[in-house]
């Protein structure tokens, strides 16, 4: 049988045309001497060598024009395509950026931002500053902050495995304003000199610092639970589930726990220091969130026949 499999990626070879993918008239490039062993990858590097602006990371290839993108690992032997003369489309993705660069500029904005409200207010606020008493929740969530952004610098830098992904260089500009503009926005009001303190006093301070501290370790402990699930070097995918830690035992519960922590940290940051600007933060990164958590627990679903069907997406027995 594997004699036989072989032989019938190497009958394959002929010529491979690429088309634009939005005008399917326009001819990119032919390719000759294709065997049906290549990969897509392959396919990809051997357009960027002719088309330099084609590089493989815009590249986007598919067996119709508005079909899905191959995978780089498929075989041009899987693809049902003819042995002597066969089609593919290309759409450009446009200029490419790695996820890992994305995340490092994002996540470092904040992380600068912020302080300047807080270490800075007389150039913020003007020369009145000087004179406001600082409540200790203004101090506590400068803190807070300041740990859960260079928290997320270490997981990008350490522990969260990117391979080669992309995406398009427009999404770092997206991204950043995101991050920056709500460290901005958050900031002004928390570190302001009529800073409202919490209705509710000490109890409702240490309850929100509390509350941030956890969400904070079962957000880095899930990261670290996802990054032991998937061998380096590895496209391997499992179920996640709980380890020994007990802050994991939420994906007894949930696809993403990583999600849930997240927006949890964030309720209790809201709750901390009682700010408006904080609590729409906090309704705008669990928007996007469910979002993200919908599609991977779609994607848990569909791959996984055994998958436990009584998880949900990001909130426990609801969403």
């Amino acid at each position: 049988m594997a004699t036989s499999s072989s032989s019938s990626e190497e009958e394959m070879s002929g010529i491979l045309e690429v088309y634009d993918a939005k005008r399917t008239d326009n001819l990119i490039i032919t390719l000759e001497g294709i065997s049906g062993s290549e990969t897509i990858k392959a396919i990809k590097k051997r357009i960027a060598q002719k088309k330099l602006k084609l590089t493989e990371e815009r590249q986007a290839l598919r067996v119709e024009p508005k079909g899905k993108p191959l995978g780089d690992d498929q075989k041009l032997s899987d693809l049902g395509l003819s042995s002597q003369k066969s089609v593919l489309y290309v759409r450009d993705l446009g200029p490419q950026i790695a996820w890992k660069t994305v995340f490092m500029t994002e996540y470092a904005g904040p992380l600068f931002v912020y302080p300047l409200f807080y270490l800075r207010p007389t150039f913020i606020y003007g020369e009145a500053a000087n004179n406001a008493q600082m409540h200790p929740a203004v101090q506590f969530a400068f803190l807070a902050w300041s740990f859960h952004y260079a928290k997320r610098l270490f997981e990008t830098q350490f522990i969260h495995r990117f391979g080669n992904s992309t995406m398009p260089q427009f999404n770092l500009v997206k991204n950043c304003s995101y991050y920056w503009g709500f460290a901005a926005f958050v900031a002004y009001f928390v570190n302001h000199p009529l800073f409202t303190p919490p209705a509710f006093g000490d109890f409702q301070m240490y309850l929100g610092l509390v509350g941030f501290v956890i969400s904070e370790f079962g957000n880095l402990s899930i990261h670290i639970l996802l990054r032991n699930l998937r061998p380096a070097g590895t496209r391997e995918r499992r179920i996640p589930k709980p380890d020994g830690n007990p802050l994991s035992l939420l994906f007894n519960y949930v696809s993403c726990p990583n999600y849930t922590y997240e927006v949890s940290s964030w309720i209790f940051f809201t709750i901390m220091v009682q700010s408006l600007p904080a609590l729409l933060f906090t309704l705008a990164g669990f928007v996007q969130m469910t979002i993200w958590a919908q599609g991977k627990h779609r994607n848990y679903l569909k791959e996984f026949p055994d998958y436990p069907k009584n998880r949900k997406a990001i909130v426990p027995f609801v969403l």
